[in-house]
């Protein structure tokens, strides 16, 4: 198998960004984004997705984190979009169930070409730290958008803000995990009645 890895680099008026992935790593990951909380839940992807993640971004953070954490998404999207080529030989789904203490998500994915997500995320508090939680919305978007996938993420319960975006992440790493895995079955198949995904 060849090896599954991208780099990009995406430079606007707002951000300058460059995004490395492994997609056969080990979960190792550096993050110098200017986003901690962020960072935190990258790291989640990483670690969970078995991801080796590398993101470097300057953004206009003076104004707030919006166009720096849509974009991380973008070039994340971008990335693993190019590392795993024409999908032949992947199991294409994945799915997630994540606990942390109280708090419980489900994350499925469908690296089908056609973007489509669904967020259905009613956080307890609008704000983690000092992390403007609509931001979630805008990271996973600009992810489906370039990545191509359909991707639907429930909370399905939870007290803690922190506790409940942090499922998300965690299932979101695992549900990556298993659709790009290598499916011995499907060696050099297109997972898909149409030839084309």
């Amino acid at each position: 198998m060849t090896e599954r890895k991208a780099e990009v680099t995406r430079n606007t008026l707002e951000t300058q960004i460059t995004c490395s992935v492994n997609l056969d790593g080990t979960g190792k990951a550096r993050f110098e984004t200017g986003v901690p909380f962020l960072d935190h839940m990258m790291d989640q992807i990483a670690r969970h997705g078995l991801i080796d993640l590398d993101i470097v971004a300057k953004g206009d953070l003076h104004i707030d984190a919006h166009h720096t954490v849509e974009d991380i998404g973008i070039t994340l999207g971008q990335a693993v979009a190019q590392a795993i080529g024409d999908k032949k030989g992947i199991r294409r789904y994945g799915h997630a169930y994540v606990p942390l203490d109280e708090a419980l998500s489900r994350v499925v994915i469908d690296f089908s070409g056609r973007p489509g997500l669904e967020m259905h995320v009613d956080f307890t508090r609008a704000v983690i730290g000092n992390f403007d939680v609509d931001l979630f919305y805008e990271f996973f978007q600009g992810f489906v958008n370039h990545a191509q996938v359909s991707l639907h993420i429930d909370n399905l319960r939870g007290r803690n803000s922190h506790h409940q975006i942090e499922t998300v992440f965690k299932a979101f790493g695992r549900a990556v995990r298993m659709a790009i895995e290598p499916d011995p079955r499907m060696s050099g198949i297109m997972p898909s009645t149409k030839g084309t995904l």
